[in-house]
């Protein structure tokens, strides 16, 4: 199972053709499971740009599978011990999100489908599965 990143959605959303949104398409096509997470959600929901698209995004991605994370707090302490982790070793994360994201994936034994630099960068010091 895939988590698809905000990075992908938005560039997926915008019509934009990489590599990454062509996996996408490849997800959609042979019909792969996938989803988002809450924080996803609201990423993706935020970059609306009226709110005619604020409502389609709502709608549509409101449709998919969720995955959580395990803990309510333990959870946000191994996201931030990635962002720890990383700082260490001279590794400079942009987004706690991106932490939170990368949380989900590994409790949720879920394949990363990203278009960001930041989850490259944390895969050198945690395990990320990439699709």
């Amino acid at each position: 199972m895939i988590l698809v990143d905000t990075s992908v959605l938005i560039d997926f959303f915008k019509g934009a053709g990489n590599k990454s949104t062509r996996k996408f398409k490849t997800v959609l096509q042979q019909k792969i499971p996938y989803g988002i997470n809450s924080f996803i959600y609201q990423e993706v929901l935020q970059g609306a740009k009226s709110e005619k698209e604020y409502d389609l995004i709502k709608k549509n991605l409101g449709t998919q599978r969720f995955y959580y994370l395990k803990d309510p707090i333990d959870s946000f302490a191994k996201a931030a011990r990635i962002y720890f982790d990383c700082r260490r070793e001279g590794i400079t994360v942009r987004s706690s999100v991106d932490c939170i994201i990368a949380q989900t994936v590994i409790e949720n034994n879920l394949f990363l489908l990203h278009n960001d630099k930041d989850f490259d960068i944390m895969r050198k010091v945690i395990s990320l599965k990439f699709y």
